[in-house]
């Protein structure tokens, strides 16, 4: 198949469904060859299965497109190993990255278990560091061979990590995680000819239709906004050889609207010159509050 990723070999994780699926399509559409990772499991991460993985390879087979399924746990060091050496072995080599998988245990910071923390912890953040890891590996072996090496990461936050989330304590810091990671393996990995950007979508999936329920309702006709694959065009563009240019960027997208998220920087600041004194700490700090910019609410706050 022809198109702007023809001859690369994608890895998609969490692809069985959702977001994911809509990647490895669109990939497969322009060419690529798509390993589908899934696990297969429900919505809070029990049972196995796969059969998701499979039928989004059955789907890119009837498309005229090369894949195949994976079902490893990519939270687990030998599992994301795996997912690596399936694209070697399959394809022969591996060009991108799409960090996508993940499953939400959502409860109020006073309610929430550690496991329910860890959980969420695991599989968002470490299910981002360590396919990463074993594929910057790879590209980095292949980089000292003097082999041409021009490879893309796709990571997967999300508006919860760029303001938080109300509900979604362990959610949220796991994908603020993701962009700290993201702007580090930018800044790590370039020398290896790899960029690594991350996306923070806003679409329709499992996790979304219940914490978002009226947001994300299928409309009776038009536009829907909310569906996962207008995600998909924006990430296959950041895994082809267009997209060179582009590391350690944010991209929002939702609809039709694509925009780059600024996150953190320094703002106003104050240099005394000396150490303060904890009475002239109110005074400062205020000024620098005028100057500021008023930050955006939290997910599921009201700005007042």
């Amino acid at each position: 198949m022809s198109g702007i990723c023809a001859g690369r070999v994608v890895v998609v994780t969490g692809a069985g469904r959702g977001i994911g699926r809509e990647h490895a399509l669109e990939f497969a559409r322009q060419g690529a060859k798509v390993v589908v990772n899934d696990l297969g499991t429900g919505l809070q991460g029990a049972g196995r299965s796969g059969g998701p993985a499979q039928e989004v390879v059955e789907e890119i087979k009837d498309l005229g497109g090369q894949a195949v399924a994976n079902c490893d746990d990519i939270a687990d060091w030998d599992g994301a190993g795996r997912l690596v050496k399936t694209a070697l072995s399959a394809f022969g080599r591996l060009d991108v990255l799409v960090n996508n998988a993940g499953f939400v245990r959502d409860r109020m910071l006073v309610s929430m278990t550690e496991q329910e923390w860890d959980d969420v912890i695991r599989v968002h953040l470490k299910g981002h560091f360590l396919p990463l890891r074993h594929a910057a590996s790879y590209w980095r072996e292949r980089a000292k061979a003097d082999e041409p090496v021009d490879a893309r990461v796709i990571n997967t936050s999300s508006g919860a990590g760029l303001l938080g989330s109300v509900g979604q304590g362990n959610y949220a810091a796991a994908k603020a995680g993701i962009l700290a990671l993201t702007h580090t393996a930018a800044a790590e990995l370039k020398r290896y000819g790899v960029t690594v950007n991350a996306i923070a979508p806003a679409a329709r999936t499992r996790m979304t239709e219940e914490v978002f329920a009226a947001m994300m309702a299928r409309p009776e006709t038009g536009f829907d906004i909310m569906h996962p694959g207008n995600v998909a065009p924006l990430v296959v563009w950041l895994g082809s050889a267009d997209s060179a240019s582009v590391t350690g960027r944010v991209f929002e997208v939702e609809g039709g609207m694509i925009s780059i998220a600024t996150g953190w920087s320094h703002g106003p600041g104050v240099d005394k010159g000396a150490r303060w004194e904890v009475h002239e700490i109110g005074e400062a700090v205020g000024k620098l509050l005028a100057d500021a910019p008023t930050p955006d609410a939290v997910y599921g706050v009201t700005p007042s």
